[in-house]
């Protein structure tokens, strides 16, 4: 605890912040008063008390001059005012509490960003934003906990062992203390029995959480292969262990509840005992009775607070420690000290002896050198597998080779920051994905300063601006999740604008019409061609038919380039390119034959209809 404390320490007491830290001085300020106007309670309670009773004729000054009725409105107005200095504490920590948030909240993201894609390869993302969820609720709360729980307690604790010891008898702390000590054992240890159980729980509830969010984003998968029952089921399976868990959290609090409230009992019976036999003695009066009573069960809440408080802590610490696990994870890729900004000109793209792997025991790159001249298409071509999306996550430095190296304009990528490298590279994807947003935030995201003009523009580029202004909402009609509301077609349209908007030196085409039919994609490799008029282009590609025009061809298998050269020649040499274009025009040919008899066959019903 006090190793994660210390970690938050900066977050509480941030240095550019003169207010906040004034706010916690205000707050501790108000928190003193509260506790002192809380013990002061009790007092006007027993003064009231003993101005009713027979025995009260011990200060007959103050009951002339107050009487109960004032004695009885000065408790009033004890009480308000500690409820008016409690709440003022409150109100001015929220603040600084809510302040710590925001901040380890965004450093945790921004620091997610700087991870390489290896990690978010490997984490699922409802588990990684369950993560971010709870560390920010575990930091309010320990926030909150340690600087609005603990401290007032142990003042608290502080003054009402400090009146038992001084006004009553040495016997009264030391009954108290022992309750107090026993209190906070038994809390201890029930607790510590019930972390196992909540980390269960929390384990059990983000499987289930992870397996709803992977579900529903592929929502279109599970209806295509009637998966719904064994959705429900996995999703089912998490839910009832989550189930189970939590009835062992909820029983094992019942327990603890039990626990403390029957260790508080005995401690405050022992004490009202205790005055009972002072007051036959002589040596206490009605009002001590009352004021004991009320003290402790002025105690009580405290003391539950304190219960709740080293369970909280202890769960935030687990929650908070994870976030802590992530900013401790340090980024694969990261700017060498000394890195200069890529200047970049031509856009000439060198590949020098390349070798890279994911995995030690599999090599993807073998030996890869290619030079993209300035202003060329350089097609890279090849079977599943063979390596080439990895040559654009190297480009864009998502990785790094294991030797050899990769420059821009004679400048080792390597050795330039990051940031200035990516704003020289555009890229469209095989797989786009866009934001939850509208298409126009979609297509600005190119370039963030772009003006309204300037988006159009690129839209048009891209032939889709037609299709925009053709929807109600225009440039601020919503895509959807994942941009779903759009075809397949449209989406890579959107992804080319914000290409274009971005004004690269560099574009990457990462098999960009692969997932479309012989149509749209002789549409979109019409407005490919003119973005790529010159600019260096790299276009990775499935389909051989949109490379045909490429200035030169990289055939690349298993890791290792084995041919090279425009298309003529390379149909000429007979080889692995030949041999894959046959393949492709045999498939082309015959999803065409089929076209052509779907369209005669409807040609012939229509004329039958006619009829």
């Amino acid at each position: 605890m006090l190793s994660t404390t210390r970690r938050l320490w900066p977050y509480i007491w941030p240095r550019d912040r003169f207010d906040l830290r004034l706010r916690i001085f205000l707050a501790l300020l108000a928190l003193l008063v509260a506790k002192f106007v809380t013990i002061a309670v009790p007092y006007a309670f027993k003064w009231a008390t003993d101005s009713l009773t027979a025995n009260a004729g011990n200060d007959p000054v103050r009951l002339m001059v107050l009487g109960p009725v004032m004695l009885t409105a000065l408790y009033g107005v004890l009480r308000t005012a500690m409820a008016v200095f409690t709440q003022l504490r409150d109100a001015l920590f929220a603040a600084v509490a809510m302040n710590a948030v925001r901040r380890m909240a965004n450093d945790v993201f921004v620091h997610l960003h700087q991870l390489s894609l290896r990690f978010h390869l490997e984490r699922k993302t409802g588990g990684l934003t369950r993560v971010l969820e709870r560390g920010r609720t575990a930091i309010e709360t320990m926030v909150r906990m340690v600087t609005l729980t603990g401290l007032p307690t142990l003042v608290e604790f502080a003054l009402i062992l400090g009146v038992f010891f001084v006004q009553y008898d040495w016997r009264y702390a030391l009954v108290t203390t022992a309750m107090i000590v026993a209190y906070m054992a038994f809390t201890t240890i029930a607790t510590n029995w019930r972390i196992g159980i909540r980390r269960s729980m929390n384990e059990s509830d983000q499987d289930a959480n992870t397996k709803a969010i992977d579900s529903l984003l592929n929502y279109e998968t599970v209806k295509y292969f009637n998966a719904e029952a064994r959705e429900a089921a996995r999703y089912d399976h998490s839910m009832a262990r989550y189930e189970r868990n939590s009835v062992k959290s909820y029983t094992s609090l019942a327990v603890l509840n039990a626990g403390q409230a029957a260790i508080f009992t005995a401690g405050l019976t022992a004490v009202m005992i205790m005055c009972v036999y002072g007051i036959r003695a002589g040596t206490n009066t009605l009002g001590d009775f009352v004021l004991i009573n009320a003290m402790m069960i002025q105690l009580y809440q405290p003391l539950n607070f304190m219960g709740m408080f080293y369970r909280e802590m202890k769960q935030a610490i687990i929650d908070i420690e994870q976030m802590f696990n992530i900013l401790e994870r340090n980024p694969e890729i990261r700017d060498r000290p000394g890195a200069a900004p890529l200047q970049a000109g031509a856009g000439v793209v060198r590949f020098e002896d390349v070798r890279f792997s994911y995995d030690p025991q599999r090599e993807i790159l073998r030996g890869v050198s290619f030079e993209a001249p300035a202003g060329k298409t350089i097609a890279i071509v090849g079977p599943s597998g063979a390596g080439k999306s990895t040559i654009s996550r190297l480009l864009f430095r998502f990785y790094e080779p294991q030797s050899g190296r990769i420059t821009i304009d004679g400048q080792d990528i390597a050795q330039v920051t990051q940031n200035s490298l990516r704003r020289a590279i555009g890229i469209v994807p095989q797989d786009t994905v866009l934001f939850n947003d509208s298409i126009g935030y979609n297509i600005r995201y190119g370039r963030w300063d772009a003006s309204q003009d300037e988006i159009e523009d690129a839209a048009q580029l891209a032939q889709i601006d037609a299709f925009i202004k053709s929807l109600p909402d225009g440039y601020k009609a919503q895509v959807g999740e994942r941009g779903l509301k759009l075809s397949g077609g449209e989406k890579q349209r959107v992804a080319l604008a914000r290409a274009i908007l971005k004004q690269p030196e560099i574009m990457v085409l990462d098999e960009a019409t692969s997932a479309l039919d012989s149509f749209t994609e002789r549409d979109i490799q019409e407005a490919l061609d003119r973005v790529a008029e010159g600019r260096t282009t790299l276009v990775i590609a499935h389909r051989l038919s949109t490379v045909v025009n490429a200035d030169e061809i990289l055939v690349l298998d298993k890791g290792v380039i084995v041919e090279r050269g425009r298309h003529e020649a390379l149909l000429a040499e007979g080889g692995v390119y030949a041999g894959m274009w046959n393949r492709q025009r045999e498939v082309d040919d015959a999803q065409e034959r089929l076209r052509r008899a779907e369209q005669e066959e409807g040609a012939s019903m229509r004329s039958r209809v006619e009829v």
